[in-house]
């Protein structure tokens, strides 16, 4: 096997810029660069040097044994000053060893996957936390990261382990007297089972939307301050505004980031009867991103208390242009901002109380994982009260359900997605 290296920090100027080399050379490509041998497990500084003498950089040398560093092969990270010119000579030096190679997208993280430092979810949790952009997607990142899911699933998969050795017991002593009836105790952990992964499917909707982000649509008739409202709480002008009703065309998105939570604010276009081929397109992707939206912020005019379409649970109504509504109900204006901060904490609220129940599956291949692993135990469930002669039935869904569990982790099954998986880490990662 090639020992691989890349630049593991962003390619821009900067205080230190880190490279990584792994693989069975590279504490003899370090010896080397530093013509000496370099203590395993704790730094050093060292002046690196090509072939020629020629000075490279003097640089923080960390070398970890086999086993014992992140990709489980030998490795060396090499701390360097930032500049560019000082990074493309160290990475020019490298390519030129026998057998080294610059590494792949994802390439140190496969290593990682394929030598048992990983498994397949905790490399998703990782994908996502190099992607998060809000507090919240960091600690569910770090969560599947640290391994729970991992260890769920191995819980899960013991009981069904259990359960299928009890009723395979049954099957082979068919003929002979059985101790007891394994019937109850298997009903009692398969019911167990369903329960949890029941929860768990539903609870990984709420995590998709943390990590993906929620969508909330601004709705209502033409000039009724959707727009204005959209810029104010932006705090930039994103949507043109103007007296005229029907300026806005089609769905505007602006992405914020609420006590931690990722939301993308949507400016639909106004809703009424049109004649004009283009707004009525514009009218019908609002209808459709606002039925498909979290949650809704529906604007009344100040001349109509009547909302524009039938409001769901948590939506939040408003009278817009408030700075020229003197009436009872709540409003606000993103002319004058009244109302934004109270309407901006209304949001981060109904918000954070939905993703209080976030679960440990975060990506749509580990929901449908183990949604389909539920439906292969309710099955078995349905076999042992309905068909209880067909035991080996039942035994052959449990089997099934593992194999499920087993793909969450990537012990099967992943290899079609693992270059999809890799493929959006950064080369060094």
């Amino acid at each position: 096997m090639d020992t691989i290296f890349a630049l593991a920090s962003g390619r821009v100027k900067s205080g230190v810029a880190v490279v990584r080399i792994s693989g069975a050379r590279s504490f003899q490509i370090l010896e080397d660069l530093v013509s000496k041998p370099v203590p395993v497990g704790r730094p050093s500084v060292r002046v690196l040097r090509d072939k020629t003498g020629r000075h490279l950089d003097t640089a923080l040398v960390l070398a970890f044994e086999k086993g014992a560093s992140f990709t489980g092969e030998e490795t060396v990270e090499l701390h360097l000053h930032g500049s560019l010119a000082v990074v493309n000579a160290v990475l020019d030096v490298l390519a030129g060893f026998e057998n080294t190679r610059l590494a792949e997208p994802g390439e140190f993280t496969r290593w990682a996957l394929e030598n048992d430092k990983l498994d397949l979810a905790q490399v998703e949790g990782l994908a996502d936390l190099i992607e998060a952009e809000t507090e919240a997607q960091r600690l569910q990142a770090l969560r599947v990261l640290s391994g729970v899911l991992g260890d769920t699933a191995e819980i899960w998969r013991a009981n069904l382990i259990r359960a299928a050795a009890l009723l395979e017991a049954t099957i082979d002593f068919a003929d002979e007297d059985v101790p007891e009836d394994v019937t109850p105790e298997v009903a009692k952990i398969l019911g167990m089972l369903a329960e949890q992964l029941r929860r768990e499917v539903s609870a990984s909707a709420v995590s998709e939307r943390v990590q993906e982000g929620f969508e909330v649509a601004i709705v209502g008739a033409p000039n009724v301050g959707k727009s204005t409202l959209l810029n104010s709480i932006a705090g930039r002008d994103v949507a043109i505004t103007s007296e005229v009703a029907g300026t806005t065309r089609d769905v505007l998105e602006v992405r914020l980031d609420l006590r931690g939570l990722p939301v993308t604010l949507l400016d639909t276009a106004g809703l009424r009867d049109t004649m004009d081929v283009i707004e009525a397109l514009g009218i019908e992707r609002a209808l459709k991103r606002a039925e498909s939206a979290d949650l809704r912020i529906i604007l009344l005019s100040p001349d109509d208390s009547d909302p524009i379409i039938e409001p769901k649970p948590d939506d939040i109504i408003l009278v817009g242009k408030g700075d020229l509504y003197e009436g009872e109900l709540p409003s606000v204006s993103g002319t004058t901002e009244k109302g934004i901060a109270e309407l901006i904490d209304s949001l981060a609220d109904t918000l954070e109380q939905r993703a209080t129940g976030s679960g440990i599956a975060i990506r749509t291949r580990q929901r449908m994982a183990i949604a389909d692993a539920l439906e292969f135990i309710v099955a078995a469930i349905r076999t042992l009260s309905d068909e209880p002669s067909k035991i080996e039935y039942a035994v052959e869904d449990l089997y099934r359900a593992m194999h499920k569990l087993d793909s969450l982790v990537g012990r099967v099954d992943v290899e079609q997605i693992l270059d999809e998986i890799f493929l959006s880490f950064c080369i060094g990662k």
